[in-house]
């Protein structure tokens, strides 16, 4: 894929997110996606096959790069507490940086055909293993099921950014992960 055409397709998954975040999934046409990247709504269909696949693309390339990106701190060497840390860092620096995001995924998970769900939720798990590991090493003691609840809570608190916007980006960034370290290590 030629970089403009690649670029075009950024440009229409954000829109998306946009419009899928405040509209929700059935409150947005293909012409409204047009509208708002500056073509025709049926021009959209060069990009993508429907509206459907806007989503299951949007929605498997976030957990995929989640999954890398906390497979990639999980995976740097440094001691437990460092490498926690930066596994917050990371989920809280995706959140502040794409909102709109979160939301689509919290609200429209259930919009996704079959096999794009399957996918995404095979990814989530994954991650969520990556999550588990790191916790179990920094926290001594916590078992996986204890592990896999924590995170889950902290994934909750994190992705509340969407909903919770009365602090600045830093400020907000430094709450959040000082809020999901220390519930982590109360956890043990």
């Amino acid at each position: 894929m030629n970089g403009e055409k690649a670029n075009r397709r950024e440009q229409i998954l954000s829109a998306a997110a946009e419009l899928f975040a405040h509209h929700g999934f059935h409150g947005v046409g293909i012409d409204d996606i047009g509208a708002a990247v500056g073509i025709s709504g049926p021009a959209l269909y060069r990009h993508f096959r429907s509206k459907d696949a806007i989503l299951g693309e949007m929605l498997n390339s976030i957990s995929r790069y989640l999954l890398d990106g906390g497979t990639t701190w999980a995976s740097r060497p440094g001691d437990a507490d460092d490498t926690l840390a930066g596994l917050v860092a990371f989920h809280v620096g995706f959140a502040l940086a794409h909102p709109a995001l979160i939301t689509v995924q919290e609200r429209n998970l259930a919009n996704l055909t079959d096999a794009d769900r399957k996918q995404v939720r095979a990814l989530q798990r994954q991650y969520v293993e990556v999550w588990v590991r790191v916790i179990r090493e920094a926290v001594p003691g916590l078992g996986e099921l204890q592990a896999r609840s924590a995170a889950h809570a902290v994934f909750g608190l994190i992705n509340s950014t969407p909903y919770n916007r009365h602090l600045g980006d830093g400020e907000l960034a430094e709450l959040l992960s000082r809020l999901a370290l220390g519930a982590l290590r109360a956890a043990g």
